[in-house]
């Protein structure tokens, strides 16, 4: 689970680095495509933290690994702790392997909400479903 939600946001954030490049590009309602890269924290806050975050990131990572052997006892906790992982991991990635200055690539612009990616929402899909499978 956590390879398919790297590998689907870092798809999908080469796709919007190479064809967002002329602007945004309208989707329905207020949902729009535009590219920009958080060098922040979550929703931007945070601004130039960016080798702080890494390192957070990281020991996140590795808490919520050796969580995961006593969370997943059920398919919907793997799925969930998957989805968390996978996210941090997509994140984690552009921080280190892209050359954006530590920046995140967010995409996905609602007009109303902090600019965001496929990761940030497997993140909280993910810690939602946790956190409703966690109280069974």
């Amino acid at each position: 689970m956590a390879a398919a939600a790297v590998g689907a946001d870092q798809a999908a954030k080469s796709l919007a680095l190479a064809g967002l490049d002329d602007g945004p590009i309208h989707v329905v309602w207020t949902l729009q495509l535009r590219l920009t890269f958080n060098r922040g924290a979550a929703f931007g806050l945070g601004p130039g933290l960016s080798p702080v975050i890494v390192g957070i990131g990281v020991a996140v990572l590795v808490v919520f690994l050796g969580f995961s052997r006593q969370a997943a006892r059920t398919r919907p906790a793997v799925v969930a702790l998957g989805l968390v992982v996978g996210g941090a991991l997509g994140n984690l990635a552009d921080r280190l392997l892209r050359d954006h200055g530590g920046g995140v690539v967010d995409f996905l612009d609602l007009g109303w909400w902090p600019v965001f990616n496929l990761a940030d929402v497997f993140i909280t899909f993910g810690a939602g479903l946790l956190i409703l499978t966690s109280r069974r």
